[in-house]
């Protein structure tokens, strides 16, 4: 299974990075608020990352701040389209069905994570 990771990013202001394992990458969004209810949250997609990132934490290069791991699992995809991602994370914290989604108007996207039970529950 791939994994994920969630980091908590300090620069330039506190936010979160969700990053999902994608070959020998990290598919990498910046999302304004914690990743944790049912909520829309604004999400910015960022450059591939290096894979170390899966198990980093500490200062970033170039001045630009500390990573902390907030959470971090594994995923499938269940629905991959052009401007739509949704996937099942899971993780220590997060155990959510999480649709990531392009906006109508192309500025940006939103991530929605959504309470998953699990199997056999």
């Amino acid at each position: 299974m791939p994994r994920f990771v969630v980091l908590t990013h300090d620069h330039p202001c506190l936010h979160w990075d969700l990053m999902l394992e994608e070959g020998d990458a990290l598919r990498t969004w910046r999302l304004e608020k914690p990743p944790e209810n049912g909520t829309p949250i604004e999400a910015e997609p960022l450059s591939d990352h290096r894979l170390a990132y899966l198990d980093y934490e500490g200062p970033v290069s170039g001045d630009r701040g500390t990573v902390a791991r907030w959470d971090r699992g594994t995923y499938e995809v269940l629905e991959s389209a052009l401007g739509c991602l949704i996937v099942r994370l899971a993780g220590d914290k997060l155990d959510c069905v999480a649709r990531l989604e392009q906006r109508l108007d192309g500025a940006g996207w939103l991530f929605q994570a959504l309470p998953s039970p699990r199997a056999g529950s």
